[in-house]
């Protein structure tokens, strides 16, 4: 058998990435996770998370994936930050190359990629991003105190995130295609009842207009191809997302018609010894909670896979 650095590299350090480095590094894997931002992806900007067993309260998104990170170092995960250029899966060993040109081989690799924000793709979206544009809440909202903005959607993030703005902005106009939302009860609940939210519904966002200072209206068409202007500072954009898919190899990599990842109940791909977990997998839903859970089965299903090969990493019997 050919040698490879690793048994395991987990590409991706968000909820996914860190419940299997978690795992792996606990079952003694010799494993390498690899991230090129900060661990835990896009739960970071997420302001609150209420529905995560265990914390009754609720905590922050930061918090929870710090906690996350420190309960994967607690067993010795090792970690490295980098951008990764190519991947290589086709073959029995996996090869990963990093920007500075450095080459890491593994028999198994964990896709745990993520996904990212959806653009609208009308005229002045790019124009005026970081300008008024924006698609992250926790981020950009204590720049809009005091002012009116728009929230483009109607599920979870949408609603979670316009009732979050509203501790900065005086009016949160939630601006949604259909007439109702898809965001859960309990979300839309909060949303009514809240005196500085209002809904436009059955409406599209077809330009976003402004100056040098940056974003002052935006032009909507409703659904009676009627049209209109409202003027807001800001306008926030949370229509779904897109697989962050770009450096897997095209045509030997199953993925669904909006280019995420297929895999079976083992979280396995349709190349061998390649797996895939969290928001990258194609899937109904995408919550922090089965993130995790197929982070785990993937590492497990991966265990598997290799074949219970003897540990590279000596016993230590004093522990």
């Amino acid at each position: 058998m050919q040698h490879a650095q690793y048994q395991l590299i987990i590409v991706g350090g968000g909820p996914a990435g860190l419940t299997a480095g978690l795992y792996a590094a606990r079952g003694r894997l010799k494993v390498l996770l690899l991230e090129r931002g900060a661990t835990g992806g896009q739960v970071l900007v997420t302001d609150w998370v209420d529905n995560y067993p265990g914390f009754v309260e609720g905590i922050s998104g930061f918090d929870l994936m710090d906690k996350m990170t420190a309960h994967a170092d607690r067993f010795g995960l090792e970690k490295r930050f980098a951008t990764i250029t190519s991947l290589e899966l086709t073959d029995n060993i996996k090869t990963v190359v990093l920007e500075n040109g450095e080459a890491l081989t593994a028999r198994t690799i964990l896709l745990c990629t993520g996904a990212k924000p959806k653009k609208l793709e009308i005229p002045g979206e790019y124009t005026f991003a970081g300008r008024g544009v924006s698609y992250c809440a926790t981020c950009d909202g204590p720049f809009y105190r005091h002012q009116k903005i728009a929230v483009v959607g109607g599920g979870n993030t949408a609603i979670q995130d316009a009732l979050h703005l509203t501790k900065f902005a005086d009016r949160v106009t939630v601006i949604h295609r259909r007439d109702t939302l898809r965001a859960t009860k309990v979300l839309q609940e909060k949303a009514f009842c809240n005196s500085k939210i209002d809904f436009i519904w059955n409406t599209q966002v077809t330009a976003i207009k402004g100056d040098k200072n940056g974003v002052q209206s935006l032009s909507l068409k409703h659904r009676n191809d009627e049209e209109s202007t409202l003027q807001v500072t800001g306008i926030f954009i949370f229509i779904g997302t897109t697989p962050n898919n770009e450096l897997f190899p095209a045509g030997h990599l199953r993925t669904d018609a909006g280019g995420f990842i297929i895999t079976d109940a083992d979280m396995a791909t349709s190349i061998p010894g390649v797996y895939a977990a969290g928001d990258i997998c194609s899937k109904n839903f995408r919550q922090i909670i089965n993130a995790a859970g197929e982070g785990a089965v993937a590492e497990l299903a991966i265990e598997h896979y290799l074949g219970n090969q003897t540990l590279e990493q000596p016993l230590n019997c004093s522990e």
